[in-house]
């Protein structure tokens, strides 16, 4: 698939254009670029992102890590982050968008991201982060307050008795 397709197939996906599609996109690209893979199947690649915005469409729509099939991961830091892992290679790499040019706004600088050297549109240097562990299926308990079950793993402990985190009332003294 050629650039403008795949952005075409990503901005079908999203919604509408914008610069943060842009970035997901032009870095999911280079993850297939980099690991020369077209789309993960399963977790053979996985995408730890650090923002929840608009690029993650982009990671999703081109590279298909999902958090469904445990591929893409939300590390929440706010930055305009990601951090691609190959498990069959060991490979990885970490893309932090950097500032926008002042002087680029609208479709010239989502053509920017999509087209200049990687180097002038992310900082590439490797994860802040270690590969997570693939995902694996976890017993649900039942939450004794509501009776909805959740993996053991979201459970917590009141008064003795497992409760999902909806229901948890946690307890602290101020700080």
């Amino acid at each position: 698939m050629n650039r403008e397709q795949t952005w075409e197939q990503a901005v079908r996906f999203h919604g509408h254009t914008c610069g943060g599609l842009a970035l997901g996109v032009r870095a999911a690209m280079e993850a297939q670029l980099r690991f020369q893979i077209e789309r993960a199947t399963d977790e053979e690649i996985v995408c730890v992102t650090e923002n929840d915005a608009c690029g993650v469409d982009g990671i999703q729509a081109v590279l298909g890590c999902t958090l469904g099939k445990g591929n893409l991961l939300y590390h929440g830091t706010g930055k305009f982050a990601f951090n691609f892992f190959n498990r069959r290679t060991g490979d990885s790499f970490r893309l932090m968008a950097k500032d926008k040019p002042q002087d680029l706004h609208g479709t010239e600088y989502i053509d920017y991201v999509l087209t200049a050297p990687i180097g002038d549109v992310f900082k590439v240097e490797p994860p802040h982060i270690e590969l997570p562990e693939p995902a694996k299926s976890l017993k649900s308990i039942p939450c004794a307050v509501c009776g909805e079950p959740a993996p053991e793993n979201k459970m917590r402990l009141m008064d003795g008795k497992p409760v999902c985190l909806d229901c948890y009332e946690d307890y602290h003294r101020g700080w």
